[in-house]
């Protein structure tokens, strides 16, 4: 496996319009297992209330951990990281980003493409870990047209039959009606060219999927693997740098089955260990690459090169 290496992407406007617009900035971070070149794109990131993570979470503990990491503002602000695999034959993005229209500091994934001199039609499938607006609505352009339109999409049979399922937005909470219509609205685009697999599958050469349900019921996360060498494609699964490893088994409040994602946490986090499996998180930082290292009876993220 190759050292990860970071680098930053500038593209601007060639028009006379944007003549005056300033670069805009994606941090790319690369490695590579065997034949299968991977990296990090920046779809943006976004901007969330605290409570919508740490809400359900014992606040006198909770405390000296956000003050270790510095989170005292007013809003969270993770970053959105994008998965782009290239073996020489296929050109695959795990998730599309959010697309138009959700957040004004999201949706950025086709300029970062174009940044590495890729276009949408460049890209040959494309593989959900779960149906999160941040995730899946980058899927449709600004016209509601497919973004990747000469792409294979792929999905986890129980994601899609969640929430393609119409009685979802009467069962799931209040709160979250509106992603599952946005959900639906989006797959009924693709239904006509999507291909279900299960846990366990190889879905393309060296891509194992892996059920790490309770982000969703049937999140997604996706081993890359050459020989002894593996990367785990993690989705939400783990879905920040901070509590998620220092206190695996609190509940989320961004989890939809709460307890079962803390297991699902777990499980990962002592499995990354064990294995010394390097780990791509959609919401980690500085390219959402690096590895979990036991820090006394918990965990810590540490991100390459660090």
């Amino acid at each position: 496996m190759t050292v990860t290496r970071r680098k930053f992407l500038a593209t601007s406007g060639a028009g006379l319009g944007l003549a005056l617009t300033p670069p805009r900035l994606w941090a790319s971070t690369e490695l590579s297992v065997g034949q299968m070149r991977i990296q990090t794109l920046s779809d943006g990131h976004l901007t969330l209330p605290p409570d919508f993570i740490f809400g359900p979470m014992p606040k006198a503990e909770l405390a000296p951990i956000l003050q270790s990491h510095d989170l005292t503002g007013a809003a969270l602000t993770p970053e959105c990281n994008v998965t782009l695999l290239q073996d020489g034959t296929n050109t695959v993005l795990f998730d599309v980003g959010a697309g138009a229209g959700f957040q004004d500091s999201a949706g950025e994934l086709v300029d970062a493409l174009e940044g590495l001199g890729l276009a949408p039609e460049d890209i040959t499938h494309v593989v959900f870990t779960h149906c999160h607006p941040d995730h899946l609505w980058g899927v449709l352009d600004e016209f509601d047209d497919p973004t990747f339109y000469e792409a294979q999409h792929m999905m986890g049979q129980q994601e899609w039959e969640y929430w393609f399922d119409p009685e979802t937005t009467n069962t799931i909470q209040s709160e979250r009606t509106t992603m599952a219509v946005g959900a639906r609205r989006r797959m009924e685009v693709l239904e006509e060219n999507i291909v279900l697999f299960d846990d366990g599958q190889e879905i393309l050469p060296g891509v194992a999927a892996h059920m790490t349900p309770g982000h969703t019921p049937g999140h997604m996360s996706f081993e890359l693997r050459s020989g002894s060498d593996s990367v785990l494609v993690l989705g939400d699964a783990i879905g920040n740098h901070h509590v998620a490893f220092e206190r695996p088994d609190w509940q989320s409040g961004s989890d939809q089955d709460r307890p079962l994602a803390a297991q699902t946490r777990q499980s990962i986090l002592d499995r990354a260990v064990a294995e010394k499996m390097q780990l791509i998180g959609y919401h980690l930082p500085g390219g959402g690459i690096g590895r979990a290292e036991r820090a006394g009876s918990t965990y810590r993220f540490v991100p390459d090169g660090a």
